[in-house]
């Protein structure tokens, strides 16, 4: 008495998911459906009744007329590997003896060793899924940074890299690698971006209404507000951070960052839209922080490493003010590490950043 095994259709389904761990092509897997198709129940049996004894010619009439050599090369790479064995008679001819009304006797293609690798095959078919899925991920990661590295121009030649690796099959590692250059290429951008002078619209005004004296004062007031980076430190700049690194012990956080909350609030508004409560401790502000963070798509690596060298503190103003700025920086998650390591170099300062959302003028964010 024949004992049913798993369901075929299914079974093939999941081996058709599962194809690239097999080698198998879709041609392959066609002969393997046609094979499937002469067991009459849903079921594959075990023993004789397991065993497809038709001809060449009923296969290849079942495949709309594939050729014979075509079929018999597909068959042996199934044999080859070992989902169907071959149970062949002395003059190997595929025929059946009954007994009782059920097959007793079978010489052909024995659908056994496919039912023996079902469990191996789910597994196979559930890898190929999640392979799916991380290389679809990624592709849909490539394509927003792809996005971005456009909108930033000057690199023209590494986007159309992007999308002839796209319109190919690239693997997970060839996908991984282009992710790689791609954030590598940002953040490069990114660097440029904030090294690069804010240059200042503000109206021309009329000489002739102002006199010299005016101008100087003008000149002066637009000049206080500039950040000197880690390329051009100031001695001032220099001695701010060690005035504030000293003593911290016996100083409150407003003394330490030299700024406070009230300041916050008023150069950081677009936080309220996210969190309308009022800002009422330091505490508030590290919590808010927090939850902006990957908002604007900052890792949290990234957001801890800023306040280990920033302080918890000075990292959550620095990320509002990224807010504040949001539709004009392309990465703030770049703008953020490249602040850290600033501040790892002592030529970090918060109130530039605030001076010059306060001020509300109409450049990027040049911390």
């Amino acid at each position: 008495m024949s004992c049913e095994g798993p369901d075929k259709w299914a079974l093939l389904d999941r081996l058709t998911t599962a194809a690239d761990s097999f080698e198998l092509s879709h041609r392959t897997l066609t002969v393997l459906k046609a094979l499937l198709s002469f067991v009459p129940s849903r079921h594959i049996p075990d023993g004789a009744a397991g065993i497809v004894f038709a001809s060449n010619a009923r296969l290849s009439e079942r495949l709309h007329g594939m050729p014979e050599s075509t079929l018999r090369r597909h068959l042996a790479e199934l044999v080859r590997l070992g989902l169907i064995g071959r149970h062949d008679s002395p003059n190997r001819k595929r025929f059946a003896r009954n007994r009782g009304g059920a097959i007793a006797l079978a010489f052909g293609f024995d659908l056994a060793p496919l039912v023996v690798q079902a469990e191996m095959i789910e597994t196979a078919a559930q890898q190929a899924e999640a392979q799916h899925e991380r290389i679809q991920a990624l592709r849909d990661r490539i394509l927003v940074l792809r996005h971005a590295l456009i909108g930033q121009g000057g690199a023209d030649a590494l986007a159309d890299d992007v999308g002839r690796l796209l319109r190919r099959k690239p693997d997970e590692a060839a996908l991984k690698s282009m992710e790689r250059i791609l954030h590598e290429a940002l953040d490069q951008a990114a660097e440029d971006e904030i090294e690069t002078p804010c240059v200042s619209t503000l109206p021309a005004l009329d000489t002739d209404q102002l006199s010299a004296s005016d101008r100087q004062n003008e000149r002066h007031k637009q000049d206080s507000n500039k950040y000197y980076f880690d390329s051009e430190k100031s001695d001032q700049a220099m001695a701010v951070q060690s005035e504030t690194a000293g003593n911290n012990s016996a100083q409150s956080p407003e003394q330490k960052k030299g700024v406070t909350l009230a300041e916050i609030v008023t150069a950081c508004t677009e936080v309220r839209s996210f969190f309308p409560q009022a800002l009422r401790s330091w505490d508030d502000l590290v919590r808010v922080g927090d939850q902006i963070a990957p908002m604007l798509g900052i890792d949290l690596p990234v957001l801890n490493e800023a306040k280990r060298d920033m302080g918890a503190e000075s990292a959550a103003i620095t990320v509002l003010c990224l807010l504040e700025k949001a539709a004009t920086i392309r990465s703030p998650g770049a703008y953020l590490r490249r602040l850290t390591q600033m501040a790892r170099d002592g030529a970090f300062s918060l109130n530039p950043m605030l001076s010059a959302l306060t001020n509300r003028r109409n450049c990027q964010l040049t911390i």
